[in-house]
């Protein structure tokens, strides 16, 4: 959301994102119906606890409730710190120990738009053996630019085509929650992409099953690695970095998969900025 629109006009769009009356929005978030109105309309300028109150109660995420702050006049309300600051080194070591401890199993840590903020050892053995592309390798290194791009991952994935547009409806969800500009871009980089045909080689097409089952993928090293994920963020952020990040971590789908990890080569793991 653009700082230069009117505060009025931001949340008039986020209330219509959220699906919800003037009213219903009025009620939940303890002010009048008329005085949201006028907000909305630009006929008044709402103090800075009425932009949090209504934000809170929309689920803006933190990046843009600050815009919204800034738009009505007022100063940002939460910190965006470098995850190197030293007031997220907690931050830092909780991310640490849950990648190193997750080995020798795959994981990563990606922001809103999918940039690879951290990756354990396992995640840069294998994208290490695919031999990707250089630029795709160059920070921001983008996860699912690595997993889907024809020259990356993708290039292992026997149904490419279904788990892509698996993935680019989750994006979509994501961007309608987010309104994210980012996001979108990513969903226009992955459209744009040359898609080979499904082979049914690694079983149904989740997308026309609507089940999603694990992701298979021939291995670097010889045989098939199938994994199913888990997806995480930090339930109590405290500042808008923390509250952009979520970590990602697959587990082997099946025996053959859990021993063949354990003979993956050793690699240093990877953290932005390091």
């Amino acid at each position: 959301m653009s700082t230069e629109a009117t505060v009025g006009a931001s949340l008039r769009a986020w209330r219509e994102r959220r699906r919800l009356t003037q009213l219903e929005l009025a009620l939940e978030s303890g002010i009048s119906t008329r005085h949201l109105s006028f907000v909305e309309t630009g006929r008044s300028q709402p103090g800075r606890q009425t932009v949090l109150r209504i934000a809170e109660e929309l689920d803006v995420p933190y990046r843009e409730r600050n815009r919204l702050l800034l738009a009505a006049g007022h100063a940002p309300a939460f910190p965006e710190r470098s995850l190197e600051d030293p007031e997220l080194e907690p931050v830092r070591r909780a991310l640490d120990l849950i990648l190193r401890r997750h080995e020798p199993y795959p994981a990563i840590v990606v922001d809103r738009a999918w940039n690879v903020v951290a990756a354990n050892g396992p995640v840069v053995a294998l994208v290490d053996a695919v031999g990707a592309d250089a630029a795709m390798l160059e920070p921001p290194i983008n996860a699912l630019r690595v997993v889907f791009h024809p020259d990356g991952l993708g290039s292992l994935i026997p149904d490419l085509a279904g788990w892509r547009a698996f993935f680019r409806d989750r994006l979509e969800r994501q961007r309608s929650v987010s309104g994210d500009d980012e996001v979108a871009a990513l969903i226009d980089e992955l459209d744009s992409y040359p898609l080979p045909e499904p082979t049914g080689e690694s079983g149904a097409d989740p997308q026309a099953t609507g089940t999603l089952g694990p992701v298979r993928m021939r291995s670097p090293f010889g045989g098939e690695l199938a994994f199913f994920g888990m997806f995480a963020i930090f339930d109590t952020p405290f500042e808008v970095t923390t509250s952009e990040l979520a970590i990602e971590l697959l587990f082997p789908a099946d025996e053959p998969t859990a021993e063949l990890l354990k003979s993956v080569p050793a690699a240093e793991p990877f953290r932005l900025g390091q």
